[in-house]
């Protein structure tokens, strides 16, 4: 059977990738981290990660109760390389919540209209209202790095986002909006072994894009536009936490934890929270 991607991280893989990125991932057995620079070897072991996403989502629960009790606003902005898991832990903070009260929003090329806006325009209409939790799957930092990346604004444009985004984030807050931004990194070995999966599993092709292709010649550019936009956007209104995303498991505790433990919402179990781990996540920084 033919796939329906044709094929280009595979030739990326074949032709293109740096050999120590093709000997990490041909030489990597089962559960094994192959970024080198990761804090940890293995990765967890799924019955500790099941034990521990289980408190957590009762944590949730409560967090989304005591903001539909108080009128509380709340935006988590998920962002981060591509195939970091940023779907795999929003799906996971989302499952147990009420449908109804916390949404995704994962917005799709500008129309031709929303083109011809402020640029920020179609995000606020995405806002909570009282006791609404939104988690945005990627963001208006779009400009910061992928448009930039890809050519999709000029110079011009991306300079005039910098000049608004702090202050358009200060807005937010300011008019009580929690906002919660999350930047999930991973290992360059790591994300093309993830895709390389992607291409083969028909059930996920339909995350692949040309843009995961064309994105692995330029790694460097990528890392680039991301510290500068992180540096340029950590703020103490609205800070940065950054994760370590090369275990899936570790990431999406330590992404639900860095919300959690920010919110002082009724009820809140300490205990049952339990600690950031500083070696995964931190703030930017």
């Amino acid at each position: 059977m033919d796939l329906p991607f044709d094929g280009g991280i595979s030739r990326f893989y074949n032709d293109s990738a740096p050999d120590a990125v093709r000997t990490a991932i041909a030489d990597a057995k089962k559960g094994e981290i192959l970024n080198p620079d990761y804090p940890y070897d293995k990765q967890m072991k799924r019955a500790a990660y099941e034990a521990e996403i289980a408190a957590l989502q009762i944590e949730l629960v409560r967090l989304q109760a005591w903001a539909r009790d108080t009128g509380e606003r709340i935006v988590v902005v998920f962002e981060g390389c591509d195939a970091a898991g940023k779907g795999g832990t929003i799906s996971r903070l989302r499952e147990h919540l009420n449908p109804r009260h916390a949404r995704v929003v994962a917005l799709s090329k500008p129309s031709d209209v929303e083109a011809g806006q402020w640029y920020f325009q179609r995000y606020i209409d995405h806002m909570p209202s009282a006791g609404e939790i939104v988690l945005f799957d990627r963001s208006w930092y779009n400009r910061g790095v992928v448009e930039h990346v890809f050519g999709f604004c000029s110079p011009e444009a991306r300079e005039k986002w910098f000049g608004q985004v702090n202050t358009f984030e200060k807005m937010l807050v300011d008019e009580g909006i929690k906002v919660f931004k999350t930047w999930l990194n991973v290992g360059q070995a790591t994300q093309l072994k993830r895709f390389l999966d992607r291409e083969s599993d028909l059930l996920k092709q339909w995350k692949l894009s040309w843009i995961d292709d064309e994105g692995l010649n330029r790694w460097d550019a990528y890392s680039d536009a991301i510290k500068e936009t992180l540096d340029s956007t950590h703020t103490d209104v609205a800070r940065w936490i950054v994760v370590r995303s090369d275990d899936k498991c570790r990431a999406r505790l330590n992404t639900i934890r860095s919300i959690l433990s920010r919110t002082d919402y009724a009820g809140r179990d300490d205990a049952r929270l339990g600690a950031i781990d500083p070696k995964v996540a931190g703030t930017h920084g």
